[in-house]
């Protein structure tokens, strides 16, 4: 069973009250819920944590390592200027993919660059809940386990 992290950055767990029109409605604990019950689907085992704290979230990308085969990382508002969160993720064996509700690309200027995204995999924008859904399956293909999941 591939095992992956997610790890949700500053605000995340404002979801469903912080800026519903950008957000959504979904709160934190529903998101968590809807994304373990999709990874299941996958025999993807899911770990969920979230933290406001920058040294949080570095600790648990370093421990990350030997743990997990893969991160599914919404950095919140650290992606745009976390110059150690970045060189966190650069610093481990565990492939990482960056995912965003919003497009950042289409929201304001200082959103529009990610120091973290040139360290990861790849990056999802824009695609609300199914980016993370997108990113699991990505991960899932990447450590191995996951031949032919576009199929389904």
């Amino acid at each position: 069973m591939v095992h992956l992290l997610l790890i949700n950055g500053p605000n995340l767990n404002r979801l469903g009250k912080r800026e519903p029109q950008i957000y959504g409605s979904q709160t934190l604990h529903d998101l968590e819920e809807e994304l373990t019950r999709f990874a299941a689907q996958y025999e993807i085992e899911l770990t969920c944590y979230q933290s406001n704290y920058e040294g949080d979230i570095i600790e648990q990308i370093h421990e990350a390592e030997g743990k997990f085969d893969g991160i599914v990382l919404n950095a919140g508002a650290f992606t745009h200027y976390s110059y150690a969160i970045r060189d966190a993720v650069a610093s481990v064996n565990v492939p990482v993919v960056e995912v965003h509700i919003s497009n950042i690309h289409a929201r304001e200027p200082f959103r529009h660059q990610s120091v973290i995204a040139p360290v990861t995999i790849g990056q999802i924008v824009g695609l609300g809940v199914t980016g993370y859904k997108l990113a699991l399956l990505a991960l899932l293909e990447k450590v191995g386990g996951g031949e032919g999941v576009w199929k389904n």
